[in-house]
């Protein structure tokens, strides 16, 4: 529960502006591409981090680790309520992003350290499931909150929040299952040839192309351009966009939980995680060629959206497969490095898509919009294309 607890609160600070986003615009002055980049900030961070906290993981352990960077969530939680220009704005979000950085990939070396290998994806995906709580929360009850209290009196509620969790993590969390051995001190030329090892696994580059996009393309949508997208082209106000992000949230949870155990089911990583990613060109294509979307069918795709990419979890468990357990934590956070930079980048890349099209009183064109799922529909492809490469890996043979 406190590990789901601290993924929980990563996601909600991810998507945490989406609700909020044209009060944030309003008040702070930003442009289209000002929000993307302090969108962008929190995702900075977490690229900056992934090769370190690697090492940390397999060296100290993710329980002290993920504790020392809860402190850094409420540092930033607490400069974000205060922010009163751009600059600032993206430092906070730089910040949070930096202490949220470890709270997946925790989730991901503590479940390979409790759980055999043929049950990690499952296993992976319920605590992934969990964390997209936080989406929930960060969309009607976090706009409920923002429209009583004002923005920034809710990041120092959640500042508390993330402070009362870290030490609930610390309490509770342990690196490993009874009796299992303890961590490998490893000396630093060590853990620079565990690095080296990780970077020439075999097969690792075509889960990296395909890890780039895959959450991107959603994340993208959820926590940056559906609450822009909704009150720009259909009007909708803070409750309103905040409950169909509610659903959108709803709707990631129920497709990890979806993802998790069909690796099992059809004997394949691959061919599960190709499959997603058809319906996730097919659903952006479809925002993108559609201008005269009703309100009704635009969210409704929004919602469909945030189901069929949630196959991210399996991409995980691909990526797991291919490393020994000494090197269980390089490994998986130099899968993540690839998440990070997309989400990262897909962000800066679409806003500066979205800034080229002029606003009117603030309120950008839903060409503007349709150019943006277009793009993200792109990536996906590109991704699919290098993964088609890839070895499967089945969880059949894990269980031998």
């Amino acid at each position: 529960m406190p590990l789901a607890a601290v993924t929980i609160t990563s996601q909600f600070f991810r998507a945490s502006g989406g609700a909020i986003a044209p009060e944030l615009t309003r008040d702070l002055g930003l442009t289209p591409s000002g929000l993307a980049l302090a969108n962008a900030a929190f995702f900075m961070s977490f690229l900056v981090s992934q090769i370190p906290l690697g090492m940390l993981f397999d060296r100290i352990g993710p329980r002290l680790t993920v504790t020392a960077l809860s402190g850094l969530t409420v540092l930033g939680a607490l400069l974000h309520a205060g922010a009163a220009s751009a600059e600032v704005l993206v430092v906070s979000r730089a910040a949070i992003g930096l202490g949220c950085a470890g709270s997946f990939m925790a989730a991901v070396v503590l479940c390979a350290r409790w759980y055999a290998p043929d049950r990690f994806s499952t296993m992976l995906s319920r605590i992934f499931a969990a964390s997209n709580l936080g989406y929930v929360i960060a969309g009607t009850p976090w706009a409920l909150l923002a429209s009583a209290v004002g923005w920034r009196a809710s990041f120092v509620v959640a500042a508390l929040a993330s402070a009362a969790l870290g030490i609930v993590f610390y309490l509770l969390v342990r690196d490993g299952p009874p009796g299992a051995p303890p961590l490998r001190r490893e000396s630093m030329a060590d853990i620079v040839r565990g690095l080296r090892q990780v970077w020439s696994t075999p097969g690792l580059l075509p889960i990296l192309g395909m890890h780039t996009v895959a959450y991107a393309s959603m994340l993208t949508v959820l926590s940056l351009w559906a609450g822009p997208y909704l009150h720009d082209v259909y009007g909708l106000d803070a409750v309103e966009r905040g409950n169909v992000l509610l659903v959108m949230g709803a709707a990631q949870i129920a497709g990890v939980l979806a993802y998790g155990p069909l690796d099992r089911v059809f004997d394949s990583r691959k061919r599960v995680i190709m499959g997603g990613g058809v319906l996730t060109v097919a659903t952006l294509a479809a925002l993108a060629a559609m201008p005269s979307l009703s309100a009704g069918a635009a969210e409704a795709l929004l919602v469909i959206l945030c189901l069929v990419t949630a196959y991210g979890v399996l991409i995980v468990a691909h990526g797991r497969n291919l490393f020994p357990p000494h090197l269980i934590g390089r490994g998986v956070t130099t899968v993540n490095l690839a998440q990070v930079v997309g989400v990262t980048v897909m962000p800066i890349a679409t806003g500066m898509l979205v800034g080229l099209f002029p606003q009117t009183d603030g309120v950008s064109p839903p060409a503007a919009y349709q150019v943006a799922f277009a793009a993200i529909a792109v990536s996906v492809v590109l991704g699919m294309a290098g993964y088609s490469r890839a070895r499967d890996a089945r969880p059949r043979d894990d269980s031998r």
